[in-house]
């Protein structure tokens, strides 16, 4: 089982948990329709398409509202604390919540306390309080932009709005790379997201995805969270995850290439062109033929 956490921009939302379904412009979770326009819905949304696709099963979300006062994100990290080890997920995906670097280390803990440890997935607010916690080796996959991968490679920051002069870029570097290993604020694998994706397993670049190039996906929120919630699909079916990363990012360049996009163009309008894209390619990508 998948398990996709992040809170959602609806003040006073409560806590919700349940099998997550892609709605078009909504995403269904709990039989309480939300927002699919960015962030947590576009993430669990590209989750909730890839498994059915997949025909792998449905993803579980845990979400929340949180409009920066911190009491959704509370809720999660308690949530997860207290149920993790009941509900024993494959796969979890921690995305948008207010970094919090103690109840951070104790949702790793709890995971590492499962029976089975899950495969630990981060993105947004979750990857900020990972690396400031100094958890970032304990996950398998974080999907940074370039500038939070100098997030990433600063040993002094806890956010990005700290990085140090010295390590702040816009394009990816291979002293940058390096640099966020050294000082272990890196994934195993980390997925580098920008007008070139790439894919670092261990400090090694093992891939490139420059093509299709499409500046216009940059103008539409949710294309990044879109790509965590795709690889989390295909790591549930046992792709290892560089190779789930790199079909996360060339399905998404895919997508954007079918759909044709402008800046009025919704992340929802992308997700809608998953199954067709994985149907005409993914064979060939990576052998995966689904009867």
């Amino acid at each position: 089982m998948i398990l996709l956490v992040g809170t959602v921009p609806i003040r006073e939302m409560p806590l919700l948990e349940g099998f997550a379904e892609f709605k078009g412009e909504h995403i269904l979770v709990n039989d309480t329709n939300l927002p699919c326009t960015q962030g947590t819905g576009a993430m669990i949304a590209a989750a909730a398409i890839t498994c059915e696709y997949l025909r792998s099963g449905p993803p579980r979300a845990v979400v929340a509202g949180d409009i920066g006062e911190g009491i959704g994100s509370l809720l999660l990290y308690e949530f997860l604390i207290d149920r993790l080890a009941e509900l024993q997920p494959e796969v979890l995906v921690l995305h948008y919540v207010l970094p919090n670097i103690g109840l951070m280390k104790e949702v790793v803990q709890a995971a590492e306390n499962c029976p089975q440890k899950p495969i630990l997935l981060a993105d947004a607010g979750s990857m900020y309080a990972v690396k400031a916690a100094g958890l970032a080796p304990k996950f398998d996959l974080m999907t940074p932009d370039a500038t939070e991968l100098a997030f990433l490679a600063d040993p002094e920051a806890t956010h990005p709005a700290y990085i140090s002069k010295f390590f702040f870029e816009t394009e990816v570097t291979s002293s940058l790379i390096e640099s966020a290993y050294e000082h272990e604020g890196a994934s195993r694998v980390l997925l580098i997201k920008g007008p070139t994706d790439y894919v670092v397993k261990e400090r090694k670049t093992v891939s490139t995805i420059p093509e299709p190039d499409l500046p216009e996906l940059e103008a539409i929120g949710g294309t990044g969270d879109t790509i965590t919630g795709m690889a989390a699909g295909f790591i549930h079916i046992g792709t290892e995850v560089e190779q789930a990363a790199i079909l996360a990012a060339k399905s998404n360049r895919t997508a954007g290439l079918m759909a044709h996009p402008s800046p009025r163009t919704k992340v929802w309008e992308l997700i809608q062109h998953f199954p067709e894209v994985f149907k005409e390619n993914l064979y060939a990508w990576a052998g995966i033929r689904v009867s």
